[in-house]
């Protein structure tokens, strides 16, 4: 059913919450108290997970209303999304931007090639995956993961 007749039927844009996420609750949502500030990093991606990131946070899937809020500096981030295979010119930056968050914190790889540089594997401008340059504390696979894994992930995060 399309979304626009969904809504014309029902009258609702969001759905109502599904059921806790699969995933144990990560020790660490404890310690950020049910919401956490998330800073988004393309490390080199087709932009695929950046557009169902975004879906993530739109009204359908609505990832605030779990805790989770987009930030645009990473000294206010408890969270890194990375997204995409790590290219050499992203290597420091990205090691930066993790360094600069506060701790506690986290890095959540989104994507495959995040997690194993997927179609990029072996090119030349690769460094590698997350996992390869920073420390990666959960993952959501997919190419890409659709913005209900996403939320999945970071609902984990804030124990939500």
């Amino acid at each position: 059913m399309g979304l626009l007749r969904k809504i014309r039927e029902t009258g609702r844009v969001a759905e109502a919450a599904p059921p806790a996420p699969a995933g144990d609750v990560l020790a660490s949502a404890r310690e950020f108290g049910g919401s956490v500030q998330v800073r988004c990093v393309d490390a080199g991606s087709c932009n695929g997970c950046e557009i169902e990131i975004a879906g993530a946070f739109n009204p359908v899937y609505d990832a605030e209303r779990y805790g989770a809020r987009l930030v645009a500096s990473p000294r206010h981030a408890d969270v890194a999304l990375v997204t995409g295979p790590v290219t050499r010119n992203m290597a420091e930056p990205l090691r930066r931007t993790v360094a600069a968050m506060g701790e506690p914190r986290l890095v959540v790889a989104v994507g495959d090639c995040a997690l194993s540089c997927g179609e990029f594997a072996g090119g030349y401008g690769v460094e590698g995956s997350v996992g390869d340059v920073v420390p990666v504390n959960l993952e959501v696979p997919g190419c890409p993961p659709r913005p209900e894994e996403i939320v999945a992930a970071l609902r984990r995060v804030t124990g939500r």
